[in-house]
């Protein structure tokens, strides 16, 4: 997964990439969440739960703790064990087998990133490698043209599809050296999954974060609605631009101000345009997006970024998307919001 360069304490911190924080006290005298917290992909992970039986938290932890391993050991490109490293290790076009919750995965970005016209677009491995934000190192001088060129010529959604069969399901590309990168939905795919294991575990009152990528349910201790806050684009800890009641749903945030580095005196974004083969820099700096799942609100979050604000709201109407929008100016920060996202908005601080 893709680790951020800039994670704030795990006390505070339930995104990757900007902030996003559950409100409203937990201290309660009548009802107390019980509270499982850790790193996992790079990130921070955190569930929150009202109901569950305290003596039950050591047995809750353990499979959390297997399923954040479950789903790294599927979506990982930092372990060369992985289902997905041995997928982008494979140099043959044959289908692979893996599991149904990744096809699942690979066939929600794989629509999302049509509907983008390819700006998000899983298969941009070898330019976020080039660029020095995968497992490679970041580069000592700029990728040549030349360079940027060979790797987006092993790039395209039209090259991989989603194979499902009664004895399974296989992914697929028709390029033997394609690198897919499934940083972009894996923080959602993983809170899913968590949000699953928790009501399997019979929890109806919940809040569950993996980096970025939250869902809620029921109530919070005070028998309220959860709140989560989407973080002003600054590196303050508490600054927040707006509170949101998710109703049930699911919220995702990406930004392109924390996981950066700078080089030959430029600051370069982890958010890589396909069309360029170079990091945007565009002055959308974050992209709020809340959806029926995680994994949905991961997905969209990405390509509304690389496409910008103009772009971004634009398909964000004509798909009728709940999305909040945060863009650079010259005296501050404009925010842009659709009408769907307005139902979920509770407060907002300039």
């Amino acid at each position: 997964m893709l680790f951020n360069r800039h994670l704030l304490p795990a006390s505070l911190v339930l995104s990757g990439t900007a902030l996003l924080c559950a409100c409203g006290p937990t201290n309660s005298p009548s009802l107390s969440a019980v509270v499982i917290s850790g790193q996992t992909m790079g990130t921070y992970y955190r569930v929150s739960m009202v109901g569950l039986d305290k003596s039950r938290e050591p047995e809750l932890r353990k499979q959390i703790e297997d399923q954040l391993k479950e789903d790294d050991h599927e979506l990982s490109t930092y372990k060369n064990d992985s289902v997905l490293s041995r997928f982008n290790q494979y140099n043959g076009t044959d289908p692979q087998p893996v599991s149904s919750g990744m096809a699942d995965a690979i066939v929600t970005a794989l629509r999302i990133g049509k509907k983008t016209g390819g700006e998000m677009d899983i298969t941009v491995g070898p330019l976020v490698n080039l660029w020095g934000f995968g497992p490679t190192k970041e580069p000592v001088k700029m990728p040549t043209q030349e360079q940027i060129d060979a790797a987006k010529a092993e790039i395209g959604l039209s090259h991989l599809k989603v194979i499902e069969t009664v004895d399974g399901d296989y992914l697929q590309k028709d390029k033997a050296n394609m690198y897919v990168d499934l940083s972009t939905v894996g923080e959602g795919y993983a809170t899913d999954h968590l949000a699953r294991l928790v009501e399997g575990n019979g929890v109806s009152n919940y809040l569950v974060s993996v980096g970025g990528a939250v869902v809620s349910r029921g109530r919070n201790p005070e028998g309220k609605p959860w709140q989560v806050a989407i973080q002003k684009p600054t590196d303050k800890e508490d600054a927040v631009e707006a509170i949101v009641d998710l109703q049930g749903m699911g919220i995702s945030t990406s930004g392109s101000y924390r996981n950066y580095y700078e080089l030959d005196g430029k600051r370069l974004s982890h958010i890589i345009d396909p069309e360029t083969g170079r990091p945007i820099t565009h002055k959308l700096v974050s992209a709020t997006v809340i959806a029926p799942t995680a994994l949905e609100a991961d997905g969209w979050d990405t390509g509304l970024m690389v496409l910008g604000t103009k772009k971004a709201l634009a398909l964000a109407e004509k798909e009728h998307l709940a999305v909040y929008l945060i863009t650079k100016e010259k005296d501050g920060f404009k925010i842009t919001m659709t009408p769907q996202f307005k139902a979920y908005l509770r407060k907002a601080e300039k």
